[in-house]
């Protein structure tokens, strides 16, 4: 694990007009492995409905969910599985999709 990445976690904020709009502040900064995953992964996610690229690896966080999204400097990773390895709350494999924020 030699990467930083920043865990942000959508909230809406008011926008003053009875609406609101949604935001994504920077929450705590953890050390994470980033993992790029081969064609042939990616091919076989994409079949599966799950166009996964990329594969990260924390320490064992709860705040991390499909709801979640890490920040690695300018590069975007939206979570789509979050998984306890092992059930041993030690570490967390995220399996996500590095797109550009919406």
């Amino acid at each position: 694990m030699k990467h930083r990445v920043t865990i942000q976690n959508s909230s809406q904020v008011s926008d003053g007009q009875g609406g609101s709009t949604e935001s994504w502040p920077d929450g705590d900064t953890v050390w994470a492995s980033i993992e790029a995953l081969k064609g042939f992964e990616k091919y076989q996610a994409m079949q599966m409905q799950t166009p996964v690229t990329h594969k990260l690896v924390v320490r064992y966080r709860a705040d991390i969910t499909t709801a979640s999204r890490l920040k690695f400097g300018t590069r975007i990773f939206w979570v789509k599985e979050a998984l306890n390895v092992k059930e041993e709350n030690r570490y967390l494999q995220i399996k996500a999709i590095e797109r550009s924020q919406p």
